[in-house]
Parts: C-alpha cells; structure tokens; sequence
C-alpha cells in the first residue's frame, strides 16, 4: 500500500465519482413514497408540498426536478437532489422520518474557484474557515405543525472516537475515525484516492437508535458529503457534492453506500 502521496495523487471529485461507480454498493431507489405528497412545515411557520413520481420531486406544484429517494430503515428516507437554477447550485437532502412525523433538511452550497484558489495558510491567518463548502441544518415537522420537541432527531456525541471502516465497492475502502464534536479523518485503505488522509470539519446527528446522519466539508477539494450510517445493518448510504474538473464543467453529485464495521472505540482516561 502506498502510504506516501505526491501532489498529483490528488483528483477532483469528477474523478472520484468515476472511481465508486465502478461495482458501487448504492441502494436502488425507493419506490414507497411514489404517488404520495407530503408537507415539510418548519420551525418558522413555512410549509412545503412535496409530490413523488417515482424518481421525479415537484416542490409546492413547481417544475419536477429528479430526486433520489434511499431507505436504510423502514418508514425512513434519504431524499437528496440539486436546485441547478440557483447560482451557486444548491445541493437539497432530507432525512424523511415517518416513524415520529419529522424531518432534518441539509441544505448545501459550494464556493466559486475564486473562493477555492484561496490558500489555506491565508485563510489560517485571517482566522477565516479552511473550508467555504457551507451547509444549513435545519429541522421541522411532517404534514403537522411544528411545535417545540416536533423533531427529535438531535446533535450526538456517539459517534465520537469510534473508528469504522466502510467499503463502498470491491475497489474502494475507507476508514473514518470520529475525533471530536467538530472534526473527523478519513483515510483512504484502497481505491482512486489510496494513501491519500484528511481532517475535516463534520456534523453528527442521531435519527433513531444507531443509526446517524453523518456530514462533512472537505478543504481540499471543496466537497460536501451527507450519509446515514446504520449501525445495527452495517449500512450506510448517501452522496457527495463537489464542483467539477473546470469552473465550467457539470457540477459532481453521486450516490455512494457502504458495507460497514466497526473497528475500535477509543477510550480517555478520567483525569484529562
């Protein structure tokens, strides 16, 4: 295993996407919501309408717009799709959970390649994040109003020094170890990015005994991942946003799930 990496073993999301599609572990569509509407109503008192044909979303009566609809625990969906009209695109992704009427929307935008050409020692400096991939957490109530307590998915610590490994395809495996509240590493054992290790900032949040909503912000290449990690099935699943090769090229927005295990659990000792 090369554990060594030069500057060009770095790829751009474009060429990760190419990297998982091959043999990729991603769940197929959910067909149950088809046919079906649902109202989101938010903690400010603002309600939408979402209708479902099959791989289709329209949004208060809107043009459809194409939707990605996973479940890795029944009566809870992943629902993930882009609004390219915006400028920058903004990336949508909703924890849809009919077991307690509730939901946690993730809304996500990318930074401009002025932003990106940025170097992270100014950024360090001007005391700026090392990341401008920006995300907007967000939770409400399904097809009732919203009242305090609507939605009990909440931040969590569990997750926090626990080390699993992920394997996404049979040529791309990860390990992820969950430092603290604000931050995790992600190693790459095998696959398009081998050798290749960063710490970046995430955001944990607990739906439903062992099972999460896991999301982060690279620095290096500005990506946004969002995934469920299912703890109990050993399954996770989700997606990555990222800008392309070019300021021009199409926008990356791929699925990727995982066949997962724990690997260890890190324990301090008392008097730190």
């Amino acid at each position: 295993m090369t554990t060594t990496p030069s500057h060009t073993d770095w790829i751009s999301v474009a060429g990760l996407e190419k990297g998982f599609a091959t043999g990729s572990y991603a769940l197929d569509n959910s067909a149950d919501l088809t046919g079906k509407q649902v109202e989101l109503h938010a903690a400010d008192g603002s309600v939408r309408r979402l209708e479902f044909d099959q791989d289709q979303l329209a949004i208060d009566g809107g043009e459809a717009v194409k939707v990605r609809i996973t479940s890795l625990r029944e009566r809870v969906y992943l629902l993930d799709w882009l609004d390219e009209r915006t400028r920058p695109a903004t990336s949508y992704t909703v924890v849809l959970d009919t077991l307690t009427d509730s939901y946690t929307q993730v809304i996500g935008t990318l930074p401009t390649f002025d932003v990106i050409k940025t170097g992270l020692y100014e950024r360090a400096l001007c005391g700026r994040p090392l990341t401008d991939v920006k995300v907007d957490i967000s939770h409400g109530a399904v097809n009732k109003p919203y009242s305090d307590g609507a939605c009990p998915h909440a931040k969590t610590d569990e997750l926090i020094g626990v080390r699993n490994l992920y394997r996404y395809s049979p040529t791309e495996v990860y390990e992820h170890t969950y430092l603290n509240e604000n931050f995790y590493t992600w190693h790459c054992l095998k696959g398009v990015e081998q050798g290749l290790c960063d710490t970046d900032a995430c955001h944990y949040y607990k739906i439903a005994d062992a099972l999460y909503l896991f999301i982060w912000r690279e620095k290096i290449v500005p990506t946004l991942g969002i995934v469920m990690i299912d703890e109990q099935n050993h399954r996770s699943d989700g997606k990555i946003f990222g800008v392309g090769d070019t300021e021009d090229a199409p926008l990356a927005n791929f699925p990727m799930a995982s066949y997962c295990q724990r690997l260890a659990d890190t324990e301090y000792p008392d008097d730190l």
